[in-house]
């Protein structure tokens, strides 16, 4: 008759649903949460200084500022886990955010903030000066890059799948409704009633931008998509430490 088990067969079980936190407990990560924390403080000096130019509620109506409300929250969240050493925010919660700023990154400096581009705003606007100035930058350019880095190489790769890809695009496909609906709703004529040229059926008709909408969502599922092949080969921010020896290591310490 053979011996009974010992309970501890010398390894780490794999795809038995075991989360690695029960193998290694996550570690505090001083340096990531202050990065996250500043990313966060970034997004809501930019918000707060648009607040105060601007009508809330139209400040309110941007995907600029509605993506960085949302870096805003999950970045501070994701800051105060690594700093009490606690679990990470869901990847697929994680890499949406990131996507969400990097297309708001992405469309203006290549669409809205250039010259040649047919949905240029450049000459509606004007150059951005002062404190105007210092929020475009952080909400344009500061938050999505820093973002994108943190992703890159402060977060742990994995987790995501496919059907992530387009789970995102409900967002953007919200924000399209709306934005028709918002300018349906609006007296002909009432500023900011469309608040990006691409959406603004006064000039495109609903034929136009619903072909607008249709290239702008390829776009950004193909910018989804890479981030789900990216996250594939990225490599991880540092080494796990398994707190049980590998078998043949020696005995269990």
């Amino acid at each position: 008759m053979a011996a009974p088990s010992s309970g501890f067969s010398g390894h780490v079980p794999s795809e038995t649903g075991v989360p690695p936190e029960a193998v290694s407990p996550p570690a505090r990560r001083p340096f990531a949460a202050v990065f996250r924390a500043l990313i966060s403080l970034a997004a809501i000096t930019g918000i707060v200084i648009n607040l105060c130019l601007a009508s809330p509620l139209r400040v309110l109506s941007y995907f600029t500022i509605q993506s960085n409300l949302i870096v805003a929250a999950v970045f501070a969240l994701s800051a105060w886990r690594a700093w009490k050493g606690r679990a990470p925010l869901p990847p697929w919660v994680t890499t949406g955010t990131v996507l969400f700023i990097s297309i708001t990154g992405l469309v203006y400096h290549l669409l809205l903030a250039n010259a040649s581009s047919d949905f240029s705003m450049t000459d509606q606007v004007g150059p951005m000066t002062g404190w105007r100035g210092v929020s475009n930058e952080l909400l344009h350019t500061v938050t999505p890059l820093a973002a994108a880095v943190d992703w890159l190489f402060l977060t742990r790769p994995g987790g995501l799948r496919l059907r992530h890809a387009g789970l995102w695009l409900l967002y953007p496909l919200a924000y399209l409704a709306f934005c028709l609906l918002r300018g349906a709703l609006m007296s002909p004529g009432s500023e900011a009633r469309y608040p990006y040229p691409f959406v603004d059926v006064e000039q495109h008709g609903y034929a136009g931008v619903l072909g607008n909408a249709v290239v702008l969502g390829l776009c950004f599922y193909a910018l989804a998509l890479a981030f789900v092949g990216l996250d594939r080969i990225r490599p991880a921010p540092g080494p796990r430490k398994n707190r049980i020896s590998s078998p043949g290591a020696g005995p269990l310490k």
